[in-house]
């Protein structure tokens, strides 16, 4: 593993998921969306959430709102998602965020990201392409969608990978899936209810920085 995969692994280590984030564009035009969403947004990062993704998007006001949630909250591990082209990664490295994840296995994107220095996640979901992103020395994986997965895909016999789950998972899945031996998962749609937050992750923050307190 390279300096950029030891140091993510180690924030899987202490938070066991991740919070995308998909904006709808009114967000980028209408200062007291965008406002309120940051203030939510400050909440939870002040309760110890520590991963956050964006899903990129071609508007040309993304750079700025990602840029914007870089510069109030420096301290949490910020990337972007929905990776599908170059262009998506310039942006990203432009931001300087800390890491990307795509949607499904693409091998030429993986490449050009490497070659950028760049840590992007690919989403696998049958053995063939997890084979061939392991033989490139890709060390942390996302199953996605995990409901979907091939059941050839056995996560146990590959001890050297960290893997994510995705795909229609909630604040509720955690325990499971990390007993099933997933290092994290991601919560996309199910982590907000009526254009707010979903108040069991403000509840599961706070039960996690409690028993931090006490360990």
């Amino acid at each position: 593993m390279n300096f950029k995969e030891d140091s993510f692994t180690d924030l899987l280590l202490k938070e066991s998921f991740f919070l995308l984030i998909k904006p709808e564009d009114n967000i980028y035009s209408n200062t007291s969306i965008k406002n309120s969403f940051l203030k939510e947004l400050g909440s939870l990062v002040k309760l110890g959430l520590k991963n956050i993704e964006i899903s990129w998007s071609n508007n040309e006001k993304w750079l700025d709102f990602v840029s914007e949630i870089k510069f109030n909250f420096p301290q949490i591990n910020l990337g972007s998602a929905s990776i599908v082209n170059k262009q998506s990664i310039e942006d990203s490295l432009n931001i300087g965020l800390n890491f990307s994840m795509m949607k499904f296995w693409d091998k030429d994107l993986f490449n050009y990201s490497k070659s950028k220095n760049h840590l992007l996640i690919p989403g696998i979901q049958n053995l063939i392409d997890l084979e061939e992103a392991i033989n490139l020395n890709c060390n942390i994986i996302k199953i996605y969608p995990i409901k979907s997965k091939a059941s050839s895909i056995d996560i146990l016999n590959f001890e050297s990978i960290d893997f994510i789950a995705a795909g229609g998972l909630s604040i509720n899945d955690v325990k499971t899936y990390q007993s099933l031996g997933y290092k994290a998962i991601v919560i996309g749609d199910k982590g907000i209810i009526k254009k707010k937050f979903d108040p069991k992750i403000y509840e599961w923050l706070k039960n996690n920085k409690i028993k931090d307190k006490y360990n």
